[in-house]
């Protein structure tokens, strides 16, 4: 079983529902889905956030935080094995914007909604913190580095008409039981 890799629901859905990156860290976030498989109910417009929170008393209170912040939440619900679902309402606003993402077309967005993306994020490695221009930008503007990555990684020549980042396809975005147990192998490892 491979890694899970960050889904395009988390790239571009979650950060525009206003929960910080280290909010999310801190409470254990795994990933973001457009459907969850594992149930029979399904919301349209809405993104799954996968937790599996290490400290629950910390988890609640966030939960309990996010409840008042925003109506945005649709519900909440436990997974076997430790995993929590918070179902979002993505913002009608942006339904246009959903739309060209999962059509793949990440450049054509409005300004409106790159907007909502941190224009610059920090990364730490190996100890130390630097500051970066945030994927969501890089992709938006296909910036000319990460132009350059693919095209050494994939020994291609990019046309400037293509998109410098993954398609968005439906069967990874989806949670699946399948996705839980490599959730659940990645830890034993």
């Amino acid at each position: 079983m491979g890694e899970v890799k960050k889904t395009i629901t988390s790239i571009f859905m979650v950060p525009t529902l206003k929960i910080s990156r280290e909010t999310l860290h801190s409470n254990d976030f795994l990933n973001g889905y457009a459907k969850d498989e594992t149930r029979d109910d399904h919301h349209e417009d809405a993104c799954y956030l996968l937790f599996r929170p290490k400290n629950i008393d910390r988890f609640r209170e966030f939960l309990d935080n996010e409840y008042e912040r925003t109506k945005d939440i649709i519900e909440d619900y436990d997974h076997p094995r430790g995993f929590v679902v918070v179902v979002y309402k993505l913002s009608p606003r942006f339904k246009n914007d959903f739309e060209l993402v999962k059509k793949s077309k990440y450049s054509t967005t409005s300004p409106e909604f790159q907007a909502l993306f941190p224009k610059v994020v920090k990364i730490n490695v190996n100890g130390l913190s630097r500051e970066e221009i945030s994927l969501q930008v890089r992709i938006f503007r296909k910036t000319e580095d990460l132009k350059q990555f693919w095209e050494n990684e994939f020994q291609v020549n990019l046309m400037e008409h293509v998109e410098y980042w993954d398609g968005y396809h439906e069967k990874n975005e989806v949670l699946t039981e399948k996705t839980l147990e490599q959730y659940l192998k990645k830890e034993t490892v």
